[in-house]
């Protein structure tokens, strides 16, 4: 297959943590390139790199800098799935950027009215959940949250091979009445929606339930419910490692935080790799921005999969009318 190009300069540990995590993925076989300033050719070895002179910091805004900033490493990767020479981009930059570069560059897929990132929520000892838009439209429409649905149904599929995936429109209750316009216009196209296995609305207690595979929302209400899912399992880890670490816990604390361990490590967003943006005419991923080798050498590997399971061409059959 043809390569998967990372960006050298995405993330807080840009470009030395990136580089270390794809030859991780290298080794492991996934063929892949870096996009970045060409004064890393060094410290690359004899991984390809192509040189892009620019970088879009996490803060700047992102379709200004997509537009100003046209030799940008995010840019630059983005042509390189559009002009054919790589088959995927994985970046742990700018989210906002990675999806205008993507959707600018190369184009959406036929049908497809916004794209979306869907964020694979993981559970322990359940296939893990789909959330999507965690963040790329804040704003949308019954329809478009209506090809969210076919979309994340279809990626569920393709990449946990969940046959029927359950999907759940977020709201405030569970009944159809309830919620906003948008929540109550789009449950009723859903509801008469024949192409997935449409299950109703869905409350914030049941994101992680095994109840609900794919999870629906607008891009605002999507990325509350992915923070807060971050800041609550962060703020839980600490406080039980606290607590088993103390004096008091001293004789069960050591072999609670054994049972603990495999748990955090399959909870653990590294582990995931990055979320995928779809509804775009290529496979690009966004990795969170303190990703670490393993989520880089991760969001490789899920690449690499996407890529060769035709994740688009199953998309664009989703969207179809």
């Amino acid at each position: 297959m043809k390569p998967v190009v990372v960006d050298a300069m995405g993330g807080d540990n840009a470009p030395s943590i990136v580089i270390e995590g794809v030859r991780e993925a290298i080794d492991a076989g996934i063929p892949v390139e870096l996009v970045g300033d060409p004064h890393l050719a060094d410290d690359c070895g004899d991984i390809v790199l192509h040189a892009a002179s620019e970088v879009i910091g996490m803060a700047e805004e992102p379709g200004r800098a997509v537009r100003n900033k046209k030799d940008s490493s995010i840019v630059r990767a983005a042509e390189l799935v559009r002009d054919g020479h790589a088959s995927a981009m994985v970046s742990a930059g700018n989210t906002g950027a990675v999806a205008a570069a993507a959707l600018l560059r190369m184009k959406r897929i036929k049908g497809v009215s916004r794209p979306a990132i869907a964020t694979t929520l993981p559970v322990p000892d359940r296939p893990p959940k789909i959330l999507l838009d965690s963040g790329a439209m804040a704003d949308c429409q019954p329809d478009w949250l209506q090809q969210f649905a076919r979309m994340g149904s279809a990626f569920s599929q393709v990449r946990y091979e969940l046959q029927t995936p359950r999907v759940g429109l977020v709201s405030i209750g569970e009944e159809p009445e309830k919620g906003n316009q948008l929540v109550k216009d789009t449950h009723q196209l859903l509801a008469e929606d024949k192409t997935i296995n449409f299950i109703g609305n869905v409350e914030g207690r049941d994101v992680l339930s095994g109840d609900v595979d794919v999870l629906v929302a607008d891009g605002f209400t999507g990325n509350v419910i992915l923070k807060t899912l971050e800041g609550t399992v962060q703020f839980l880890v600490g406080e039980i490692i606290a607590a088993l670490t103390s004096e008091a816990a001293a004789s069960v604390g050591a072999e609670a935080l054994g049972h603990l361990a495999p748990i955090a490590a399959e909870l653990n967003p590294d582990a995931v790799g990055g979320a995928m943006l779809l509804g775009v005419n290529g496979v690009a991923i966004i990795s969170h921005g303190s990703a670490g080798p393993t989520a880089i050498l991760n969001a490789c590997r899920v690449a690499k999969d996407m890529v060769e399971r035709e994740l688009v061409a199953e998309l664009t059959s989703a969207v179809a009318d």
